[in-house]
């Protein structure tokens, strides 16, 4: 019921946002080089928003992943700071293999912790084009830089315009970032008052530690869309 709730609520903003910006013209999503070449380059300093960041040059599924437009067709994706800390204690991560179909809303990867296994949602629709090796060797890495080395796959997406428009952008990625951590301080209000730091109220990684271990499982599918 919740997760309805959660896709209705979705479903309501992209169309307040569709009559906002149907006469605007779109700005498509920053294009960058792959993350080992852009080591020395400046970074955007990103939103900070309920106590995690959110770039504001990326687009974001509300299951917590996003996508970056690399080229009209090819599409860098990850999961946002959010999942990074409600993940907390990583074992692995199951990514897809290349070649593979995925489709925007359904199953992108499979993240271990603790024997507990739960889905992440893709961003967007296409062929899995590349799958982020040193994740796979060292998973804690898409925890520890979510939004640079921690990036997952790359995706050839046939019809990635389509797909962007269902994506959440600005300040609806915020808004939805926002009720997120308010969700979830509603499960555990204690336990995320005492994990958010003193200076500038960015949260922290041990917030999944504060989460029961018979808790963690279903919190983090309510927020996963899995």
């Amino acid at each position: 019921m919740t997760v309805l709730l959660v896709l209705f609520t979705f479903a309501s903003f992209l169309l307040i946002d569709h009559f906002r910006s149907r006469h605007a013209v779109v700005q498509p999503a920053l294009q960058v080089a792959a993350p080992r070449q852009e080591a020395n380059a400046p970074r955007l300093q990103p939103a900070l928003v309920g106590g995690f960041e959110v770039p504001e040059n990326l687009r974001y599924h509300p299951g917590h992943t996003w996508a970056l437009s690399e080229s009209p067709s090819l599409v860098r994706v990850g999961m946002d700071d959010f999942a990074s800390k409600l993940t907390g204690e990583l074992e692995s991560i199951t990514l897809p293999q290349r070649g593979q179909w995925i489709r925007q809303g359904q199953k992108m990867c499979t993240i271990h912790r603790d024997g507990r296994t739960v889905d992440m949602v893709s961003p967007i629709e296409g062929s899995v084009s590349d799958i982020n090796e040193a994740v796979m060797k060292d998973a804690k890495l898409a925890l520890r830089d979510p939004y640079g080395e921690g990036w997952l796959m790359t995706v050839q997406a046939p019809d990635a315009k389509t797909s962007f428009r269902n994506l959440l952008g600005g300040a609806m990625a915020r808004w939805w970032t926002e009720e997120s951590a308010s969700r979830l301080q509603r499960h555990m209000p204690m336990a995320m008052a005492g994990a958010m730091a003193q200076d500038g109220g960015v949260a922290v990684d041990s917030i999944s530690a504060q989460i029961p271990d018979q808790d963690w499982l279903p919190i983090a599918k309510e927020f996963f869309l899995s």
